[in-house]
């Protein structure tokens, strides 16, 4: 078997990753092969030190831990977290329409899309479906993986000043894409019915609901004179799950004395207010119950806040790299470059959790591992994003920085990043969780 460099591993992990359900799927793939085990959130918990034991939410979020050789009211938890999904244009529940000659998909735009970037590509389906059977409800992974949607743009002769006076799209009437003729019996139900049955066992009134998104279906690449450009959908945030998981994965045949863990979260782009996202309890939740397993016969909310002052968490999201056409919007001072480095993100009114020392012990770490470290503070005219850290930070009241590769495009249908940035980040990430 030829062994991938890390850049080319983290384009294998996206085109298997078209939504994040099989994100999920995959970072599971990986972790079973490094030997740790899936446990059941409805089952009571029992640990013990130098444990690798893995837990998934609704498919989509999910948190890896491996235990530490002294209990985490003792030594505390080194944390990575990033998130699972990214913009797209996800289908409504009754999508089924038709206009002009042709059948159409409603689309509701998730996150925040760049709404141009998903005119005139090949795009697919990917996602959960909710499937009646015998024993109730069954939750079904499906990925036609071919191309099935368009979204087409309108032609410059009906248009003339689109190139001076700038492309407006609404959501709600220029983004259904085309799918079939109107003269094409056609309806999303009977697809989906299709694609699940390899014999006719799924009846389309089998179908009971979905959570189904659109993606790019060109397979990530590599470009440039020496290859040095990645471009690829989802980049933002698979990037920095594939770099996480890779460090967990990396460290696991190492003790440590903290308790190490990654947690991959749903709905960052939606504001993380889910079950499965950031503001819910799932991490604080699983913090808690690791921490009283491990702490011997009268464990108490005690040992959990004790554990919080030794822990330290690194949120790992995309970062934004120097645009060579447009550097004015960028800070001259704070302007990361594509290939030069993992990037430290500022932000005094708290988008970034990242601090004085924060940023001290992680910038040593990286030195330690050979990791060049690049800084980002938005312009002070221009607001800013945010991440899964401050939200994360505040529930714990835990330490913590934010970190990201440098990229452009992003939340394009296909973006864009550097190879050479892929494996210090892992570097870095591996150092943290072994500190």
């Amino acid at each position: 078997m030829i062994k991938l460099d890390a850049a080319d591993d983290l384009l294998a992990f996206i085109d298997r990753a078209p939504s994040p359900y099989h994100a999920v799927r995959e970072v599971r793939a990986r972790l079973d092969a490094a030997g740790f085990r899936a446990v059941d959130e409805r089952d009571a918990l029992a640990l013990e030190p130098d444990q690798k034991f893995y837990v998934v939410r609704a498919g989509t979020t999910l948190a890896a831990f491996h235990t530490g050789t002294r209990p985490p009211a003792e030594a505390g938890f080194s944390l990575i977290g990033a998130h699972t999904d990214s913009p797209n244009l996800r289908i409504k529940p009754t999508p089924d329409t038709d206009a002009g000659g042709c059948r159409q998909l409603s689309v509701e735009p998730y996150g925040g899309v760049l709404y141009h970037t998903w005119l005139d590509r090949d795009l697919s389906l990917a996602g959960s479906v909710a499937v009646a059977g015998a024993n109730g409800v069954e939750l079904r992974m499906v990925d036609f993986a071919r191309p099935l949607l368009r979204v087409p743009s309108l032609a410059i002769h009906l248009h003339r000043g689109v190139n001076t006076d700038g492309l407006i799209l609404n959501a709600q009437k220029h983004l259904p894409p085309v799918w079939a003729l109107a003269s094409t019996p056609a309806s999303l139900r009977d697809a989906l019915a299709a694609e699940l049955s390899s014999g006719g066992e799924v009846a389309p009134e089998q179908i009971l609901s979905w959570d189904l998104g659109c993606y790019e279906l060109t397979p990530a690449t590599r470009s440039g004179l020496h290859r040095e450009f990645l471009h690829a959908g989802r980049l933002d945030n698979l990037a920095s799950c594939h770099a996480s998981i890779s460090a967990l994965v990396a460290g696991s045949g190492m003790p440590c004395d903290r308790t190490r863990g990654v947690v991959l979260f749903d709905h960052e782009e939606v504001g993380s207010r889910s079950a499965q996202g950031a503001a819910g309890t799932f991490l604080s939740t699983w913090l808690d119950r690791i921490t009283m397993a491990l702490s011997g016969a009268n464990p108490s909310r005690e040992h959990t806040a004790r554990a919080m002052r030794h822990s330290f968490l690194v949120s790992a999201d995309m970062a934004h790299a120097a645009h060579p056409n447009y550097l004015d919007r960028h800070d001259s001072s704070h302007r990361p470059e594509l290939g030069a480095g993992l990037v430290i993100k500022t932000n005094n009114n708290q988008s970034y959790t990242t601090n004085a020392e924060s940023a001290a012990l992680f910038s040593a770490l990286c030195k330690e591992a050979d990791a060049p470290v690049q800084h980002f503070v938005t312009r002070s005219d221009l607001g800013c994003g945010s991440t899964i850290g401050p939200v994360t930070a505040a529930q714990l009241g835990i330490q913590a920085i934010d970190v990201g590769n440098p990229m452009l495009s992003m939340h394009s249908a296909r973006e864009m990043a550097a190879a050479d940035d892929v494996a210090p980040m892992i570097r870095a990430l591996t150092r943290f969780l072994q500190r």
